[in-house]
């Protein structure tokens, strides 16, 4: 499989919570690979240039500052990011521009149940975050199966079933203004 023969995988398990005049989307998914797979997926330059919408400059596995350059196609855009919380393989969390991420892994069996909280200033961004990290992470996924699509992003996505999820999402978070 290669990314022209990709369709989105079924909706998600995403839920929005407002906290003050921020949004929190929660992001549940579980993967076949043991959580350290999972961790290196979510930590590593050239494993992130796979399948993230960002390029990391640095292993995101340690605290600190770092930058993560936004892909669009041949369009890029530097984002200041610092990593708060780096517990290997258990929890990360760094901000990106003004959004705040935050991956846990949970042990599953043979598995990982990972859960991103995703922290936005902007209600209307709830489902478009959510559509992007769908696809991002179905990408992810055939990246750690061992059968890599390359990454799908920016307006790539829109080719993708990206403009679907969205409005599918927008439904299901039911957020005053994204429907």
């Amino acid at each position: 499989m290669n990314s022209r023969t990709y369709v989105p995988s079924p909706m998600a398990d995403v839920t929005a919570s407002q906290d003050g005049d921020r949004w929190t989307i929660v992001f549940i998914r579980d993967l076949r690979h043991p959580p350290e797979r999972v961790w290196v997926a979510l930590t590593e330059p050239a494993q992130l240039r796979e399948w993230a919408p960002f390029l990391a400059d640095r292993d995101l596995s340690a605290v600190g500052d770092a930058v993560l350059t936004m892909v669009d196609g041949e369009t890029t855009e530097d984002l200041p990011a610092s990593v708060r919380r780096a517990e290997p393989p258990r929890v990360l969390e760094y901000t990106l521009g003004t959004d705040v991420l935050r991956w846990e892994l949970t042990a599953t069996g043979d598995g990982t149940r990972l859960t991103l909280r995703h922290t936005v200033g902007d209600p209307s961004m709830a489902p478009k975050v959510a559509a992007g990290w769908h696809i991002c992470l179905d990408v992810a996924e055939r990246l750690l199966d061992g059968a890599p699509i390359g990454p799908i992003r920016g307006r790539d996505a829109l080719n993708f079933g990206w403009s679907e999820l969205d409005a599918a999402y927008a439904e299901n978070l039911a957020i005053p203004g994204t429907g």
